[in-house]
């Protein structure tokens, strides 16, 4: 992590910094929700477009966050030890999931992110907050990986799965990538076999594979139709609900060693004819593909918004260091001996603009103005 973030580990755009644990400050005006974690010209682009209910979701899941300081993600990332306890702390407020999009009048489904909007918005600000990647890996596997479970999964799935999901009790890993077909999904070889009795045997490797360590569901997409007894490579796969357990036969998860990310474990995923009850099948044989589609478009929605507001935390913060710093404490005195530099070379010098000159006397203006 760097120098800047351990010094500054929240600090905000504004000259009146909030405290060093928040990630935000409330800025209220005529028609202003208030929350921003960037300069006050930026906060219509920061509020333009959402509800009141999606900023106060917003400021929620900020608030579980101020709580978990720069410190603690470097900690987790040294020791390569899972956030067990910031996903803990989001469950507790009803963020452990998006599954409740789709599901319907679930009793225990109160207070998570219905809408993808709202769910892109909340990995937005883990990510904003000094989480970074490693805290919204922690969370988001929850919000996209039980899509496809949420919109086409049985009654029965629903509620015997979907509430310690959203509880925290559970987490899950989405089971799609492969060493030998990276994107292109269609040309999956993890096979899952139909037996008498209607269980399923699993046959294959996975790779990549965030969260498997802590997990205890994985989202899994297998082929239970060989790719050449098909019309065409859509058809073949299906989708299943799986249980992780380490103590059945044929299962061997291994934790890739990574040169960062480390907070967040990655997997290689081994299935030797791994038995599995007929109920894991999400809907019907052959209907994976287009479900999995459910899962991966979330999935891109809240990496885009990670992304973005993970550039933004590191602007801020550079931003906000690049002006309150003091060099050499003296650098008002610095500054004035380079505009006269300059002032005297530019009448010399044609290389150097004008305007450079301008810029270099008016910040030394403005620096001698300003208290040491």
């Amino acid at each position: 992590m760097s120098r800047v973030l351990l010094r500054h580990p929240c600090r905000v755009s504004r000259r009146a910094a909030a405290p060093a644990i928040r990630i935000g400050t409330r800025v209220r005006g005529k028609g202003s929700h208030g929350f921003s974690t960037t300069p006050a010209r930026q906060d219509l682009m920061e509020t333009t477009g959402f509800t009141e209910n999606q900023l106060t979701a917003r400021e929620a899941v900020g608030a579980v966050c101020a709580r978990f300081p720069n410190t603690y993600w470097q900690d987790k990332d040294q020791r390569e030890e899972d956030p067990a306890e910031f996903h803990a702390a989001l469950a507790r407020d009803g963020w452990a999931s998006q599954s409740c999009t789709t599901v319907g009048p679930i009793p225990q489904l109160t207070g998570c992110a219905r809408t993808s909007k709202q769910a892109t918005m909340m990995m937005q600000t883990i990510a904003e907050s000094g989480a970074g990647m490693a805290g919204a890996q922690a969370i988001h596997a929850n919000v996209y990986a039980t899509q496809p479970l949420a919109r086409f999964g049985t009654r029965s799935q629903l509620q015997g799965i979907i509430p310690h999901i959203v509880s925290g009790k559970w987490r899950t890993c989405f089971g799609v990538t492969e060493p030998n077909s990276g994107l292109d999904t269609l040309r999956l070889g993890t096979a899952a076999r139909r037996q008498a009795d209607g269980s399923y045997r699993i046959t294959g490797q996975k790779i990549w594979i965030t969260c498997a360590q802590v997990a205890r569901k994985m989202m899994l997409l297998a082929r239970t139709t060989a790719l050449a007894e098909v019309r065409k490579p859509s058809e073949g796969l299906s989708m299943f609900c799986i249980d992780l357990d380490r103590e059945l036969p044929g299962l061997d998860i291994r934790k890739i060693r990574k040169m960062g990310g480390r907070a967040v474990d990655a997997n290689d995923v081994y299935f030797d004819k791994y038995a599995i009850p007929p109920e894991s099948l999400v809907d019907d044989e052959g209907k994976g593909f287009k479900m999995i589609l459910h899962g991966m478009n979330a999935e891109r929605c809240l990496l885009a918004g990670e992304a973005l507001r993970l550039g933004y935390a590191a602007l801020t913060r550079a931003a906000g260091y690049a002006r309150d710093r003091t060099v050499f404490q003296q650098g008002a005195k610095l500054a004035t001996y380079h505009a006269a530099r300059l002032f005297d070379a530019g009448r010399h010098d044609d290389s150097i603009r004008p305007d450079q000159i301008g810029v270099a006397c008016n910040s030394a203006k403005y620096m001698g103005d300003r208290p040491s």
